[in-house]
């Protein structure tokens, strides 16, 4: 607990350090500042829609794969109790009752495996879909920051402010500005100026971004 604090004192020292850089900056070299809106930027780029639509369907195929296991495993469980219950039925000749008691060590061998192989679908299943999040928030976000970067660059900004950066606390990094120097919306249409014609439609959007962007884009 004391290292996690001591993590998060060294965070808003750094935060704090950059600021009053910031702030050193406009008062001597009366540096320009500009600001982006991250999220906004991120959620509504045409390339985070399609790899949404491809990570859901991804899915959703592995979805339908793990239920089938499911149903399968839940079949031999079936067939086991049956096994169980005849190899118990006196109506049966001993002979009988020990061929069926034999089957159901047999099933329950077959449930074991099969439990085994369905924990670690979904582990993997789980993992697979995880990285390919990664992989596309750290693509997007990197594309994003090039045309900020030259955006910044041609404009003369010194810093550019990621409006939806938090500190450690869930409390926004940016408090206030007059709105000025605001570059969201320019990004947002640069970064679809070479969208297909139905890439920003509703009905091939992907399902809401959730906490995939990082301050950053770490």
């Amino acid at each position: 607990m004391n290292r996690m604090n001591s993590v998060k004192r060294i965070k808003i020292l750094a935060l704090f350090v950059a600021l009053l850089t910031a702030a050193t900056f406009s008062s001597h070299a009366q540096a320009r500042f500009a600001t982006v809106d991250m999220k906004k930027v991120f959620d509504s780029y045409y390339k985070t829609k399609q790899a949404e639509g491809q990570i859901k369907e991804r899915a959703a195929e592995s979805d339908k794969v793990y239920k089938g296991m499911v149903d399968d495993y839940k079949t031999l469980n079936e067939d086991y109790k049956k096994l169980i219950d005849a190899s118990n039925d006196q109506a049966l000749s001993s002979e009988e009752r020990e061929k069926r008691k034999k089957s159901a060590e047999n099933k329950l061998i077959e449930i074991q495996t099969t439990e085994k192989s369905v924990k670690q679908y979904e582990q993997q299943a789980r993992t697979t879909i995880g990285e390919m999040e990664k992989r596309m928030r750290e693509k997007i976000v990197n594309e994003i920051r090039d045309v900020v970067n030259a955006r910044a660059k041609s404009g003369g900004f010194a810093l550019v402010f990621d409006l939806a950066a938090q500190t450690v606390y869930q409390t926004p990094v940016i408090l206030y500005t007059n709105g000025e120097n605001d570059l969201t919306d320019s990004i947002v249409k640069e970064m679809n100026a070479t969208a297909p014609a139905d890439a920003l439609t509703t009905s091939n959007a992907g399902p809401e971004s959730k906490e995939k962007l990082k301050t950053g884009g770490k």
